[in-house]
């Protein structure tokens, strides 16, 4: 039987499905210290026992993105808040290869708030 995880990657169709799974396991190799857990429905990825980005799919675009916890801290001119407090987004198009780069910067930003000293990552 599946992890409930994995079938949600496994239910999406084409190109999202391939842009989900490359994100998955991109996600996961980043850093050693890089976990995943399914919670609140949606795959979450932590840092050290800490959430710091999930990945879904945007309602209204219809696309992919990726979640980053406590993306109101890193200034990157792709992230978007739109009605969110705490969280931004990184949009991608599933059409369009994947900007690993650029994912890359954002991920590592997200990860250098965490090793930056203590940190408690709560709602504001």
């Amino acid at each position: 039987m599946l992890r409930p995880i994995d079938n949600y990657f496994l239910q999406q169709e084409e190109p999202i499905k391939g842009s989900l799974q490359f994100l998955r396991h991109h996600i996961l190799k980043l850093d050693k210290n890089v976990s995943e857990a399914w919670l609140y429905g949606m795959p979450f990825f932590y840092y050290k026992g800490k959430r710091f980005c999930y990945l879904w799919i945007h309602k209204k675009y219809k696309q992919p993105y990726i979640g980053i916890v406590d993306g109101k801290r890193i200034n990157h001119p792709a992230l978007i808040s739109e009605k969110r407090t705490r969280m931004k987004i990184f949009l991608i198009d599933a059409g369009k290869d994947i900007p690993v780069k650029e994912i890359d910067s954002i991920l590592k930003a997200a990860i250098a708030l965490y090793k930056s000293g203590p940190f408690i990552s709560r709602a504001t």
